[in-house]
């Protein structure tokens, strides 16, 4: 049996329902513990026994930083674990920082889940970050990338191809239930947003859209909340503001809309279009990131160029609840062929096996194996 340490800056959003997928996929063989922040982590929600758990003290400044490094050394030496799985660039540099001049060291396997210099930013910050992430990845047995669109350009920005693997997300099946959260509107379009009211994920955009544009007959429900900063938002009269839902019951609100709609700015994947595909429900997207990966324009929902937001008014403009259903049954085939969890957590594990096996002569995978 092998142990393993997960550790992430924080759960809260699309990265607790990652980790919970595969915790508990791990936990069956596997000797699992999963350390993150106090800060926007919910020990209820995460799928892990309690003494399992351990949730540092932190926030997002850098005081804060050696603290949560102290905390994940102490609990290192605690766990000794056979393998780390870091997720998240500010626990991937807190780990490996920790061990850059370790000689003895665990299998590190490094998700980003979402590359800092791939974020809508000057140029020589992308330049920095990406140096830094090479300078770690001396410390990183395996890298994964979330998307083919990340794995490309991290090998744009240098880092190493013969540890980096492509592994998409994935999540399992959705719970039955007939019982909808709240009646919606038979004769309107209704489309859900859920996640983050924050820049990334073109929240912005997507209320500027809905404050310009009438849409008489969509009604906008909005799910999620900010998470690190707090911002004043104007809301169409048109938009439901619903506030964080716990990821079990976001299947639910999915299965009560029409659509799901996905603005992002940059996204590293876009868990949120997986989950509508597996409800039945296509989605609006933008042209950035792994999106144009998940959506095929036209099949099982709708891409848009980020920088034309007309193109998203004439979307919407033109939506049929029928095509949008029969767009949603095609999108429950694609979901089951490539973005089940199943999928994910078998080449995760393969991945786990390889690096173990390799500790004396590493870095010789390719890619291919695990896309």
């Amino acid at each position: 049996m092998v142990k393993v340490l997960h550790i992430s800056e924080f759960t809260k959003g699309g990265i607790e329902t990652h980790l919970n997928e595969v915790l508990q996929y791990q936990s069956v063989n596997h000797d699992i513990y999963l350390m993150a922040s106090e800060q926007n982590s919910n020990r209820h929600s995460l799928q892990i026994s309690p003494d399992r758990l351990h949730l540092y003290p932190y926030k997002r400044s850098p005081k804060y930083f050696f603290k949560a490094m102290r905390s994940i050394h102490k609990k290192m030496k605690e766990i000794n674990p056979d393998i780390v799985h870091i997720h998240g660039t500010f626990a991937g540099f807190f780990l490996r920082t920790l061990l850059f001049f370790k000689r003895k060291r665990p299998v590190v396997i490094y998700c980003a889940h979402g590359w800092a210099f791939l974020m809508d930013t000057q140029s020589w910050k992308k330049r920095i970050f990406a140096g830094i992430e090479k300078l770690l990845s001396l410390r990183t047995d395996f890298i994964i990338n979330i998307s083919k669109h990340e794995y490309q350009m991290s090998m744009n920005y240098g880092l190493s191809s013969k540890k980096s693997v492509v592994v998409y997300n994935g999540v399992s099946d959705a719970p039955p239930s007939n019982a909808v959260p709240f009646d919606v509107q038979k004769d309107k379009i209704n489309l859900l947003y859920v996640g983050r009211f924050d820049r990334q994920k073109g929240f912005d955009l997507l209320l500027e859209v809905f404050n310009e544009n009438p849409f008489a007959d969509v009604n906008l429900y909005l799910v999620g909340d900010t998470v690190l900063k707090e911002f004043e938002y104007a809301y169409p009269s048109n938009a439901v503001k619903i506030g964080w839902v716990d990821n079990s019951e976001i299947d639910r609100y999915m299965k009560a809309c029409d659509a799901v709609i996905v603005p992002s700015r940059w996204e590293g994947f876009g868990i949120v279009a997986i989950e509508a595909l597996r409800n039945k429900k296509p989605v609006i997207a933008s042209n950035r990131g792994a999106l144009p990966e998940i959506i095929q324009h036209g099949v099982n929902g709708y891409i848009f160029d980020f920088d034309n937001k007309v193109q998203l008014v004439n979307i919407i403009h033109g939506l049929s609840k029928e095509k949008l259903e029969r767009m949603g049954e095609i999108g429950e085939k694609i979901f089951y062929e490539k973005f089940h969890s199943d999928k994910m957590n078998q080449q995760i594990v393969r991945l786990y096996e390889d690096a173990l096996k390799k500790q004396g002569g590493r870095y010789s995978v390719i890619v291919k194996k695990y896309v």
